[in-house]
Protein backbone atom coordinates (compact mmCIF):
# COMPACT_ATOMS: atom_id res chain seq x y z
CA UNK A 1 0.00 0.00 0.00
CA UNK A 2 1.41 4.05 -0.80
CA UNK A 3 1.93 6.06 1.57
CA UNK A 4 0.36 9.26 1.28
CA UNK A 5 -0.86 12.01 3.91
CA UNK A 6 -2.23 9.60 6.78
CA UNK A 7 1.27 8.72 7.11
CA UNK A 8 3.18 11.64 7.34
CA UNK A 9 5.03 11.84 10.81
CA UNK A 10 3.83 15.57 11.80
CA UNK A 11 0.33 14.68 11.57
CA UNK A 12 -1.61 15.96 14.69
CA UNK A 13 -5.22 15.85 15.78
CA UNK A 14 -7.16 18.22 17.73
CA UNK A 15 -7.36 15.22 20.65
CA UNK A 16 -4.39 16.13 22.93
CA UNK A 17 -3.29 12.45 24.23
CA UNK A 18 -3.15 11.21 20.27
CA UNK A 19 -0.34 13.56 19.61
CA UNK A 20 2.51 11.60 20.54
CA UNK A 21 0.84 9.02 21.96
CA UNK A 22 3.03 5.70 22.02
CA UNK A 23 0.11 3.68 20.57
CA UNK A 24 -2.65 5.24 18.86
CA UNK A 25 -1.43 8.58 17.43
CA UNK A 26 -3.85 9.57 14.19
CA UNK A 27 -1.39 7.52 11.89
CA UNK A 28 -3.12 4.33 13.79
CA UNK A 29 -6.23 4.15 13.57
CA UNK A 30 -7.33 0.33 14.37
CA UNK A 31 -10.18 -1.60 14.74
CA UNK A 32 -11.71 -3.53 17.24
CA UNK A 33 -15.14 -4.10 18.59
CA UNK A 34 -16.40 -2.54 22.37
CA UNK A 35 -19.04 -1.50 25.10
CA UNK A 36 -18.99 0.07 28.27
CA UNK A 37 -17.40 -1.70 30.98
CA UNK A 38 -20.41 -3.63 33.07
CA UNK A 39 -23.12 -2.45 30.57
CA UNK A 40 -25.51 -4.19 28.47
CA UNK A 41 -25.09 -2.20 25.61
CA UNK A 42 -24.95 -3.48 22.19
CA UNK A 43 -21.45 -4.56 20.80
CA UNK A 44 -20.42 -1.99 18.17
CA UNK A 45 -17.46 -1.50 16.25
CA UNK A 46 -14.67 1.12 17.46
CA UNK A 47 -11.45 3.07 16.48
CA UNK A 48 -8.59 3.61 19.37
CA UNK A 49 -6.86 7.09 19.51
CA UNK A 50 -5.32 8.58 21.95
CA UNK A 51 -6.76 7.62 25.04
CA UNK A 52 -10.15 7.64 23.86
CA UNK A 53 -12.09 5.04 22.03
CA UNK A 54 -14.41 6.66 18.86
CA UNK A 55 -17.62 4.88 18.97
CA UNK A 56 -18.50 4.34 15.06
CA UNK A 57 -22.03 3.27 16.05
CA UNK A 58 -22.36 6.76 17.84
CA UNK A 59 -20.53 8.88 14.79
CA UNK A 60 -22.69 7.01 12.15
CA UNK A 61 -26.02 7.85 13.81
CA UNK A 62 -24.94 11.25 13.89
CA UNK A 63 -22.38 12.71 11.18
CA UNK A 64 -22.14 12.03 7.62
CA UNK A 65 -18.64 11.07 6.37
CA UNK A 66 -19.85 11.40 3.01
CA UNK A 67 -19.73 8.71 0.42
CA UNK A 68 -18.09 6.12 -0.28
CA UNK A 69 -16.88 6.42 3.58
CA UNK A 70 -20.58 6.41 5.21
CA UNK A 71 -20.97 2.80 3.62
CA UNK A 72 -18.40 1.52 5.08
CA UNK A 73 -18.65 3.46 8.50
CA UNK A 74 -21.98 1.48 8.90
CA UNK A 75 -20.21 -1.71 8.44
CA UNK A 76 -17.63 -1.21 10.77
CA UNK A 77 -19.70 0.17 13.37
CA UNK A 78 -21.49 -3.39 13.69
CA UNK A 79 -21.04 -5.91 16.27
CA UNK A 80 -18.74 -7.94 14.52
CA UNK A 81 -16.27 -6.83 11.52
CA UNK A 82 -16.86 -9.31 9.41
CA UNK A 83 -18.98 -7.53 6.70
CA UNK A 84 -16.39 -4.41 6.82
CA UNK A 85 -13.31 -7.23 6.12
CA UNK A 86 -14.88 -8.48 3.28
CA UNK A 87 -15.51 -4.85 1.34
CA UNK A 88 -11.81 -5.18 0.50
CA UNK A 89 -9.24 -2.26 0.38
CA UNK A 90 -10.97 0.51 -1.10
CA UNK A 91 -13.55 0.78 1.14
CA UNK A 92 -10.96 0.25 4.26
CA UNK A 93 -8.93 2.50 2.81
CA UNK A 94 -11.96 5.34 2.17
CA UNK A 95 -13.08 5.26 6.18
CA UNK A 96 -9.30 5.82 6.74
CA UNK A 97 -8.78 8.81 4.93
CA UNK A 98 -12.67 10.20 6.30
CA UNK A 99 -11.86 9.25 9.88
CA UNK A 100 -8.35 10.91 9.71
CA UNK A 101 -9.92 13.88 8.65
CA UNK A 102 -12.51 14.04 11.34
CA UNK A 103 -10.12 13.40 13.74
CA UNK A 104 -7.12 15.53 12.82
CA UNK A 105 -6.09 19.19 14.04
CA UNK A 106 -7.23 20.94 10.60
CA UNK A 107 -11.05 19.14 10.75
CA UNK A 108 -14.06 21.66 10.85
CA UNK A 109 -15.75 22.24 13.89
CA UNK A 110 -18.99 20.30 13.14
CA UNK A 111 -16.68 17.52 12.04
CA UNK A 112 -14.89 18.18 15.89
CA UNK A 113 -18.00 18.64 17.74
CA UNK A 114 -19.50 15.40 16.55
CA UNK A 115 -16.69 13.27 17.04
CA UNK A 116 -16.10 14.63 20.37
CA UNK A 117 -19.25 13.41 21.21
CA UNK A 118 -18.96 10.13 20.23
CA UNK A 119 -15.44 9.24 22.61
CA UNK A 120 -15.23 7.44 25.46
CA UNK A 121 -11.97 6.90 27.52
CA UNK A 122 -10.32 3.52 27.02
CA UNK A 123 -10.48 2.21 30.54
CA UNK A 124 -14.12 3.06 30.52
CA UNK A 125 -14.58 0.10 27.48
CA UNK A 126 -14.71 -3.51 27.54
CA UNK A 127 -13.83 -5.68 24.45
CA UNK A 128 -14.94 -8.77 22.53
CA UNK A 129 -13.38 -10.86 19.85
CA UNK A 130 -13.15 -8.34 16.51
CA UNK A 131 -14.79 -11.14 14.43
CA UNK A 132 -16.70 -14.39 14.20
CA UNK A 133 -13.68 -16.24 13.66
CA UNK A 134 -15.05 -19.25 11.74
CA UNK A 135 -11.49 -20.64 11.28
CA UNK A 136 -8.32 -20.42 13.13
CA UNK A 137 -4.68 -21.79 11.27
CA UNK A 138 -1.75 -21.59 13.06
CA UNK A 139 1.46 -21.28 11.24
CA UNK A 140 5.08 -22.32 12.00
CA UNK A 141 7.02 -20.12 10.57
CA UNK A 142 10.52 -19.15 12.54
CA UNK A 143 13.36 -20.24 12.06
CA UNK A 144 15.28 -19.69 15.03
CA UNK A 145 12.33 -21.14 16.86
CA UNK A 146 12.43 -23.74 14.92
CA UNK A 147 15.96 -24.27 15.37
CA UNK A 148 15.85 -23.43 19.14
CA UNK A 149 13.06 -26.55 19.65
CA UNK A 150 14.29 -29.09 17.18
CA UNK A 151 17.86 -29.09 19.30
CA UNK A 152 16.13 -29.83 22.19
CA UNK A 153 14.68 -33.01 20.55
CA UNK A 154 16.35 -33.69 17.52
CA UNK A 155 20.38 -31.91 18.57
CA UNK A 156 21.90 -33.56 15.09
CA UNK A 157 18.93 -32.54 12.99
CA UNK A 158 16.91 -29.83 14.54
CA UNK A 159 15.06 -29.12 11.07
CA UNK A 160 12.27 -30.91 9.40
CA UNK A 161 13.25 -31.01 5.31
CA UNK A 162 9.75 -29.19 4.52
CA UNK A 163 10.70 -26.13 6.46
CA UNK A 164 12.72 -24.10 4.57
CA UNK A 165 10.53 -24.85 1.20
CA UNK A 166 7.48 -23.90 2.36
CA UNK A 167 5.15 -22.64 5.37
CA UNK A 168 4.21 -24.90 7.75
CA UNK A 169 0.78 -24.89 9.22
CA UNK A 170 -1.65 -26.53 11.12
CA UNK A 171 -5.64 -25.92 11.77
CA UNK A 172 -6.16 -24.85 15.36
CA UNK A 173 -9.83 -24.59 17.35
CA UNK A 174 -11.15 -21.32 16.38
CA UNK A 175 -13.84 -21.81 20.07
CA UNK A 176 -10.83 -21.28 22.54
CA UNK A 177 -9.77 -18.13 20.67
CA UNK A 178 -10.39 -15.13 23.63
CA UNK A 179 -9.66 -11.42 23.82
CA UNK A 180 -6.64 -10.03 26.05
CA UNK A 181 -7.53 -9.91 29.08
CA UNK A 182 -9.57 -13.19 29.37
CA UNK A 183 -7.79 -15.53 31.81
CA UNK A 184 -7.92 -19.71 31.44
CA UNK A 185 -7.17 -22.60 33.68
CA UNK A 186 -4.40 -24.86 33.63
CA UNK A 187 -4.65 -27.80 31.39
CA UNK A 188 -5.46 -31.12 31.88
CA UNK A 189 -3.92 -34.15 29.59
CA UNK A 190 -1.85 -37.10 28.91
CA UNK A 191 1.88 -36.72 29.55
CA UNK A 192 4.98 -39.41 29.34
CA UNK A 193 7.25 -38.28 32.37
CA UNK A 194 11.16 -38.74 31.75
CA UNK A 195 11.98 -42.54 31.81
CA UNK A 196 8.35 -43.70 32.28
CA UNK A 197 6.44 -46.32 30.49
CA UNK A 198 3.55 -45.68 29.87
CA UNK A 199 1.51 -42.00 30.44
CA UNK A 200 0.02 -40.18 33.42
CA UNK A 201 -3.16 -38.50 32.81
CA UNK A 202 -2.51 -34.59 34.94
CA UNK A 203 -2.59 -31.04 34.99
CA UNK A 204 -0.14 -29.30 32.79
CA UNK A 205 3.75 -29.05 34.57
CA UNK A 206 5.42 -27.67 31.32
CA UNK A 207 2.79 -24.41 30.59
CA UNK A 208 4.03 -22.30 28.01
CA UNK A 209 3.13 -18.87 26.20
CA UNK A 210 4.15 -18.46 22.35
CA UNK A 211 4.75 -14.49 21.43
CA UNK A 212 3.15 -14.69 17.84
CA UNK A 213 1.66 -12.03 15.22
CA UNK A 214 -1.72 -12.66 14.23
CA UNK A 215 -3.42 -11.49 10.71
CA UNK A 216 -6.88 -11.44 10.03
CA UNK A 217 -8.38 -12.51 6.58
CA UNK A 218 -10.78 -9.62 4.42
CA UNK A 219 -12.64 -11.20 1.35
CA UNK A 220 -12.43 -14.40 0.73
CA UNK A 221 -11.61 -16.77 -2.10
CA UNK A 222 -13.99 -19.45 -3.57
CA UNK A 223 -13.27 -22.83 -3.27
CA UNK A 224 -10.47 -24.60 -5.43
CA UNK A 225 -9.25 -20.97 -6.49
CA UNK A 226 -5.62 -20.30 -5.07
CA UNK A 227 -4.48 -16.62 -4.11
CA UNK A 228 -2.10 -15.60 -6.24
CA UNK A 229 1.27 -14.62 -3.80
CA UNK A 230 0.86 -11.18 -5.77
CA UNK A 231 -2.76 -10.67 -4.87
CA UNK A 232 -2.57 -12.33 -1.46
CA UNK A 233 -2.26 -8.79 0.43
CA UNK A 234 -5.39 -7.72 -1.10
CA UNK A 235 -6.96 -10.02 1.33
CA UNK A 236 -5.56 -9.35 4.69
CA UNK A 237 -7.12 -7.03 6.51
CA UNK A 238 -4.64 -6.01 9.54
CA UNK A 239 -2.87 -7.94 12.08
CA UNK A 240 -2.71 -8.43 16.16
CA UNK A 241 -0.74 -9.76 18.46
CA UNK A 242 -1.23 -13.46 19.78
CA UNK A 243 -0.43 -15.85 22.47
CA UNK A 244 -0.52 -19.34 21.36
CA UNK A 245 -0.71 -21.00 25.43
CA UNK A 246 1.00 -24.33 24.56
CA UNK A 247 0.73 -27.21 27.45
CA UNK A 248 4.44 -28.30 26.25
CA UNK A 249 4.49 -32.06 28.39
CA UNK A 250 0.91 -32.63 26.87
CA UNK A 251 1.83 -31.71 23.23
CA UNK A 252 5.28 -33.47 23.05
CA UNK A 253 3.78 -36.77 23.77
CA UNK A 254 0.78 -36.25 21.45
CA UNK A 255 2.81 -35.47 18.17
CA UNK A 256 3.51 -38.78 17.06
CA UNK A 257 2.76 -38.67 14.50
CA UNK A 258 -0.29 -35.87 14.12
CA UNK A 259 -1.07 -32.80 16.48
CA UNK A 260 -1.01 -30.22 17.96
CA UNK A 261 -4.14 -30.83 19.13
CA UNK A 262 -4.80 -30.66 23.11
CA UNK A 263 -1.65 -29.01 23.41
CA UNK A 264 -2.78 -26.15 22.67
CA UNK A 265 -6.68 -25.97 21.85
CA UNK A 266 -7.82 -24.68 25.38
CA UNK A 267 -6.95 -21.41 24.89
CA UNK A 268 -5.25 -18.41 22.44
CA UNK A 269 -5.29 -14.96 23.63
CA UNK A 270 -5.47 -11.88 20.95
CA UNK A 271 -5.31 -7.84 21.54
CA UNK A 272 -8.11 -6.41 21.16
CA UNK A 273 -7.05 -3.84 18.26
CA UNK A 274 -6.04 -4.90 14.86
CA UNK A 275 -3.69 -2.59 13.15
CA UNK A 276 -5.07 -2.37 9.54
CA UNK A 277 -2.17 -2.82 6.67
CA UNK A 278 -2.05 0.72 5.45
CA UNK A 279 -0.95 1.67 9.04
CA UNK A 280 1.59 -0.60 9.09
CA UNK A 281 2.87 0.58 5.41
CA UNK A 282 5.50 2.69 6.46
CA UNK A 283 7.26 -0.25 8.20
CA UNK A 284 7.55 -2.80 5.59
CA UNK A 285 10.75 -4.30 4.96
CA UNK A 286 12.26 -6.81 2.31
CA UNK A 287 11.86 -10.41 2.49
CA UNK A 288 15.30 -11.42 2.36
CA UNK A 289 16.69 -15.24 1.76
CA UNK A 290 20.34 -16.23 2.01
CA UNK A 291 21.56 -17.59 -1.36
CA UNK A 292 22.79 -20.36 0.25
CA UNK A 293 19.31 -21.25 1.64
CA UNK A 294 16.93 -22.95 -0.66
CA UNK A 295 14.94 -20.28 -2.83
CA UNK A 296 11.21 -20.03 -2.69
CA UNK A 297 9.77 -22.22 -5.32
CA UNK A 298 7.83 -19.74 -8.34
CA UNK A 299 4.20 -19.44 -6.33
CA UNK A 300 6.05 -18.52 -3.05
CA UNK A 301 8.57 -15.76 -4.89
CA UNK A 302 7.45 -12.29 -6.36
CA UNK A 303 8.92 -9.41 -6.91
CA UNK A 304 6.92 -7.25 -4.55
CA UNK A 305 6.87 -9.72 -1.66
CA UNK A 306 11.05 -9.60 -2.49
CA UNK A 307 10.78 -5.82 -1.58
CA UNK A 308 8.32 -4.86 0.74
CA UNK A 309 7.06 -8.50 2.05
CA UNK A 310 8.63 -8.14 5.36
CA UNK A 311 6.81 -5.95 8.55
CA UNK A 312 9.30 -4.96 11.04
CA UNK A 313 7.20 -5.05 14.53
CA UNK A 314 8.94 -4.53 17.90
CA UNK A 315 7.48 -7.19 20.40
CA UNK A 316 8.29 -7.77 23.80
CA UNK A 317 7.23 -10.70 26.62
CA UNK A 318 7.14 -9.82 29.92
CA UNK A 319 5.65 -12.02 33.05
CA UNK A 320 4.09 -10.01 36.10
CA UNK A 321 4.20 -12.71 39.04
CA UNK A 322 1.55 -13.17 42.10
CA UNK A 323 4.18 -12.16 43.94
CA UNK A 324 5.33 -8.98 41.57
CA UNK A 325 1.34 -8.00 41.83
CA UNK A 326 1.27 -8.32 45.66
CA UNK A 327 4.51 -6.05 45.91
CA UNK A 328 3.37 -3.28 43.07
CA UNK A 329 6.18 -4.35 41.31
CA UNK A 330 6.07 -3.85 37.29
CA UNK A 331 6.07 -7.12 35.17
CA UNK A 332 9.33 -8.06 34.11
CA UNK A 333 10.55 -7.81 30.40
CA UNK A 334 12.29 -11.74 29.27
CA UNK A 335 12.13 -11.33 25.24
CA UNK A 336 12.79 -8.63 22.99
CA UNK A 337 12.57 -9.26 19.61
CA UNK A 338 11.05 -7.99 15.77
CA UNK A 339 8.93 -9.56 13.65
CA UNK A 340 11.08 -8.52 10.72
CA UNK A 341 13.08 -12.40 11.27
CA UNK A 342 10.58 -14.20 10.68
CA UNK A 343 11.40 -16.88 7.74
CA UNK A 344 8.04 -16.44 5.38
CA UNK A 345 6.06 -13.49 5.01
CA UNK A 346 2.15 -13.24 5.54
CA UNK A 347 1.36 -13.08 2.26
CA UNK A 348 3.39 -16.50 1.77
CA UNK A 349 1.68 -17.85 4.13
CA UNK A 350 -2.10 -16.64 2.92
CA UNK A 351 -0.69 -18.31 -0.76
CA UNK A 352 0.59 -21.32 0.81
CA UNK A 353 -2.99 -21.58 2.80
CA UNK A 354 -4.58 -21.46 -0.37
CA UNK A 355 -3.05 -23.17 -3.30
CA UNK A 356 -4.60 -26.75 -2.64
CA UNK A 357 -7.91 -24.63 -3.21
CA UNK A 358 -8.77 -23.90 0.59
CA UNK A 359 -11.20 -20.88 1.13
CA UNK A 360 -10.96 -18.37 3.17
CA UNK A 361 -13.31 -16.49 4.81
CA UNK A 362 -13.66 -12.96 5.81
CA UNK A 363 -12.77 -12.57 9.46
CA UNK A 364 -11.02 -15.78 9.42
CA UNK A 365 -7.35 -15.84 12.15
CA UNK A 366 -4.15 -16.78 10.98
CA UNK A 367 -1.32 -16.98 13.22
CA UNK A 368 2.23 -16.33 12.76
CA UNK A 369 3.65 -19.18 14.71
CA UNK A 370 6.27 -18.47 17.19
CA UNK A 371 8.70 -15.14 16.44
CA UNK A 372 11.70 -15.67 17.73
CA UNK A 373 15.21 -13.40 16.50
CA UNK A 374 18.62 -14.97 16.23
CA UNK A 375 20.07 -14.40 19.80
CA UNK A 376 18.99 -16.16 22.96
CA UNK A 377 17.53 -13.06 24.44
CA UNK A 378 15.32 -13.04 21.42
CA UNK A 379 13.45 -16.53 22.09
CA UNK A 380 9.93 -16.57 21.79
CA UNK A 381 8.32 -19.27 23.75
CA UNK A 382 9.63 -19.89 27.64
CA UNK A 383 10.81 -23.09 26.06
CA UNK A 384 13.28 -21.64 24.44
CA UNK A 385 14.78 -19.22 27.13
CA UNK A 386 15.14 -22.20 30.06
CA UNK A 387 16.23 -25.00 27.49
CA UNK A 388 13.42 -26.93 27.91
CA UNK A 389 13.15 -26.48 31.56
CA UNK A 390 16.97 -27.13 32.39
CA UNK A 391 17.92 -23.81 32.56
CA UNK A 392 15.79 -21.24 35.26
CA UNK A 393 15.43 -18.23 33.94
CA UNK A 394 15.73 -15.45 37.12
CA UNK A 395 12.75 -12.56 36.43
CA UNK A 396 14.07 -8.96 37.84
CA UNK A 397 12.50 -7.13 40.05
CA UNK A 398 11.02 -10.38 42.83
CA UNK A 399 14.20 -12.39 42.05
CA UNK A 400 12.10 -15.49 41.14
CA UNK A 401 12.64 -18.73 38.77
CA UNK A 402 11.01 -19.80 36.23
CA UNK A 403 11.56 -23.16 33.63
CA UNK A 404 7.82 -22.67 33.11
CA UNK A 405 4.84 -20.96 33.66
CA UNK A 406 3.37 -21.08 37.68
CA UNK A 407 -0.41 -20.59 38.40
CA UNK A 408 -0.89 -16.47 38.75
CA UNK A 409 1.74 -15.41 36.53
CA UNK A 410 0.44 -13.15 33.81
CA UNK A 411 2.08 -13.18 30.42
CA UNK A 412 2.08 -9.95 28.79
CA UNK A 413 2.86 -9.57 24.94
CA UNK A 414 3.31 -5.47 23.63
CA UNK A 415 4.11 -4.90 20.37
CA UNK A 416 4.82 -1.64 18.24
CA UNK A 417 6.80 -0.21 15.02
CA UNK A 418 9.04 3.00 14.81
CA UNK A 419 11.65 4.37 12.48
CA UNK A 420 13.38 7.33 11.92
CA UNK A 421 11.05 9.29 9.51
CA UNK A 422 7.58 8.29 10.80
CA UNK A 423 5.29 8.63 13.56
CA UNK A 424 5.49 5.67 16.47
CA UNK A 425 2.39 3.48 16.38
CA UNK A 426 1.81 0.36 18.43
CA UNK A 427 -0.17 -2.41 19.17
CA UNK A 428 -1.34 -2.56 22.76
CA UNK A 429 -1.13 -5.46 24.70
CA UNK A 430 -2.14 -9.12 24.86
CA UNK A 431 -2.43 -10.13 28.12
CA UNK A 432 -3.64 -13.87 29.89
CA UNK A 433 -3.10 -15.03 33.34
CA UNK A 434 -2.92 -18.58 34.48
CA UNK A 435 -5.29 -20.37 36.60
CA UNK A 436 -4.64 -23.26 38.86
CA UNK A 437 -6.34 -26.37 37.17
CA UNK A 438 -9.79 -27.52 38.06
Amino acid sequence: MPLDHTHVPHASSWLASANGHPDFPIQNLPYGVVRRKGSAEAWRGAVAIGDQVLDLAALSAIHSLGQPADSALRLAALPALNAFMAAGPATWSALRHALFEVLSSGADEAARHAARSCLMPQDEVEHQLPTRIGDYTDFYTSLHHALNVGRLIFPDKPLTPNFQWLPIAYHGRASSVVISGTDFHRPHGQALPPGAAAPVYTPCTRLDYELEMGFFIGPGNALGRPVPLADAEQHIFGMCLLNDWSARDHQFWEMAPLGPFLGKNFCTSISPWIVTMEALAPFRVPFERPASEPQPLPYLDEAGNRARGGVDVQLSVSIETGQARAQGLPAAQITRTSFRHQYWTIAQMLAQHTVGGCNLQPGDLCGTGTVSGPTPEEAGAIVELSLGGSRPITLAGTGEQRTFLQDGDAVILRGWCEKEGAARIGFGQCRGTVLPAI
